[in-house]
C-alpha cells in the first residue's frame, strides 16, 4: 500500500518472442541432488518451516485485532491462505490466478472469500525463500504492524527453516517484456541477466512538487540482502491521502506513528529507518508480488513509478507466456 497506486489504465508492449524460460530438473547420474536446470546452474530445494509460529497486531484497513500462524506444509504445496474466521471456506493459493483488481494494494480471492494486502506476507516468505507454507488468519487481512514485512521476518525466524526434497522451480527471463502505464508515467521491465540472480532496481520520483525525494535502488535478492536491506522498510502515504481513506473506513487505528505519513515539510511524527526507505519499501513490494508465480525468478525487472497494479501486469504476462502455468486451478469468480 503505497502513494504510487492510482485508478488508471494501462497498456502493454512487449517483444514478440516468450519472455521467459521455464527449467525443469532432470537426474544427476552422481546424485539425485542437487538437481540441473537446462541451463546448467542448479535448482534450489524446496523449503518449509519446521513447526508453527504465530503473531499478531492491528488490520490497516479494517481496525480488527488480526491473529496469523505460519504452518509447515508438504512440497509443492505453495504457499496458501485460510480465512479461520469463514467456516467452511476454502484455501486460496496466494498465485496470481487468484488475484482480484485492488487500488494501493495486492488481494486474493476464492469463492467469495478474499484475503487483502498480501504483499507483505508474500515478501517475507519469499524473501526468506520459504517455498510451502499455510498461512491462517482470522480476519479479511494480515496485521499491518509497521507497514513492513518485519513482524512475519521475526515471527517466522523463531523457526526453523527446513529443505524438503523437490526442486524449487525456477523461471529464467531470456527476453525482453516491458509493461507501461502511460497516464501514470510508469513502467516495469523484466529482462535477462547474465548471472543467476533476480535483480531490482526501482527508480521513485513523484516530481519536484512531492514531499518524497527522488529515490533510486538496486537489490540482488537474497535472504540476507532481503532481511538486511528490505524487510524493515515501511509502507508510505502522504497526508492528503489519509483523510480520503479514512473516510471510506480505512486506517481507523491506524496513525502516523504506525507508517510513514508524507506532509508537506516530510514525515509526520516518525522517522525513517533509511534515508530511502521509501524506493526500499517499493522494492520489498515487487518481491511480494512476484511471488505470486509460485516459482524462483531470474531476470532484472527495472521499475519505474510502477505499483501493485503493474507488478501483477508482468507476473500475468509472465506466467501466460510459460507453459507450466497452465494446469494451475482457476480462480473461481465470486
Amino acid at each position: 500500500m503505497d502513494d504510487s497506486e492510482r485508478p488508471i489504465g494501462g497498456n502493454a508492449d512487449q517483444e514478440p518472442a516468450s519472455p521467459c524460460d521455464t527449467t525443469t530438473p532432470c537426474h544427476d547420474s552422481a546424485s539425485s541432488l542437487p538437481f540441473k536446470t537446462a541451463t546448467g546452474g542448479t535448482l534450489r530445494r524446496q523449503r518449509t518451516i519446521r513447526s508453527a509460529v504465530e503473531t499478531g497486531g492491528i488490520g490497516f484497513l479494517t481496525g480488527a485485532d488480526v491473529s496469523i500462524r505460519f504452518l509447515p506444509a508438504p512440497e509443492n504445496h505453495g504457499i496458501v491462505f485460510r480465512r479461520t474466521d469463514c467456516p467452511g471456506s476454502e484455501p486460496i493459493p496466494a498465485r496470481i490466478e487468484f488475484t482480484v483488481p485492488r487500488q494501493r494494494r495486492t488481494a486474493i480471492e476464492h469463492r467469495g472469500v478474499a484475503v487483502e494486502m498480501v504483499e507483505h506476507v508474500m515478501a517475507a516468505l519469499a524473501g526468506l525463500q520459504i517455498d510451502n507454507c499455510l498461512v491462517e488468519l482470522n480476519a479479511p487481512e494480515p496485521p499491518g504492524a509497521d507497514g513492513s514485512s518485519l513482524l512475519f521476518v521475526n515471527a517466522l525466524l523463531q523457526t526453523d527453516i527446513v529443505a524438503q526434497n523437490a526442486p524449487r522451480p525456477l523461471l529464467v527471463v531470456n527476453h525482453r517484456c516491458r509493461i507501461t502505464d502511460d497516464r501514470a508515467g510508469a513502467e516495469l521491465i523484466a529482462e535477462p541477466l547474465r548471472r543467476s540472480a533476480l535483480a531490482i532496481t526501482y527508480h521513485l520520483d513523484y516530481g519536484t512538487r512531492s514531499p518524497i525525494p527522488p529515490q533510486n535502488l538496486t537489490v540482488e535478492i537474497t535472504r540476507e540482502s532481503f532481511t538486511r536491506e528490505l524487510a524493515f522498510a515501511r509502507t508510505f502515504i502522504l497526508e492528503s491521502d489519509v483523510a480520503a481513506l479514512r473516510a471510506q473506513g480505512y486506517g481507523l487505528r491506524t496513525t502516523a506513528r504506525d507508517l510513514l505519513v508524507y506532509g508537506p515539510e516530510g514525515v509526520i511524527d516518525n522517522r525513517l529507518r533509511a534515508e530511502d526507505e521509501c524506493v526500499r519499501h517499493k522494492i520489498l513490494d515487487c518481491v511480494g508480488d512476484f511471488a505470486l508465480l509460485g516459482c524462483d525468478i531470474h531476470g532484472h525487472f527495472r521499475a519505474c513509478r510502477s505499483g501493485h497494479r503493474l507488478n501483477r501486469e508482468i507476473v500475468h504476462r509472465l506466467a501466460s507466456s510459460c507453459p507450466c502455468f497452465g494446469n494451475s486451478p482457476q480462480r473461481d469468480a465470486a
